[in-house]
């Protein structure tokens, strides 16, 4: 073997070695990685200041997203899922502070009224209107609605928070 073809070899050898052996940043910021003990530590330490309003807060606005979406999102609309979520945050809108409560009651408006438009059909013509319920005998007369599914009660369409 010539110096030429041994030098590629040797060389290929030495990136190999390189290449398993961590760099100076690969090694700092392992590191600089929290132990298991540590990151246990820290969620710890995060438990113990966080208040249950605002993890609660958190969540209400997660459904608050989540029902307009369903509602809004044509592709993506499922009324029973909103109407779930609306009751949801009615059930809890006087559990957070009163300043986001007040932003909350706020939101859970808006979507009560696009619930109460779109459940009725009267957003963007046929386009906004629910898809017909199965087991429907046709279109109801107008000014009539159907009666609601055997056991249960027909929900008004406009929620208005306690209260009020």
């Amino acid at each position: 073997m010539n110096d030429e073809q041994r030098q590629p070899s040797e060389q290929r050898q030495q990136e190999s070695s390189e290449k398993q052996q961590p760099t100076g940043a690969q090694q700092s910021s392992r590191a600089e990685q929290p132990s298991e003990e540590e990151m246990r530590r820290r969620i710890e330490e995060q438990l113990r200041n966080v208040r249950v309003q605002d993890l609660l807060l958190e969540s209400v606005v997660g459904v608050i997203n989540l029902s307009a979406r369903r509602i809004a999102k044509q592709d993506e609309r499922d009324l029973e899922q909103a109407r779930v979520g609306i009751e949801a945050v009615r059930a809890t809108v006087d559990l957070p502070d009163p300043e986001p409560q007040k932003q909350v009651r706020s939101a859970l408006s808006e979507v009560q009224m696009l619930y109460a438009k779109t459940a009725e059909g009267g957003e963007s013509g046929g386009e906004g209107a629910p898809e017909p319920r199965p087991g429907g005998e046709g279109e109801a007369e107008p000014g009539k609605e159907p009666p609601p599914p055997e056991g249960r009660r027909r929900p008004s369409g406009l929620w208005t928070p306690p209260g009020t």
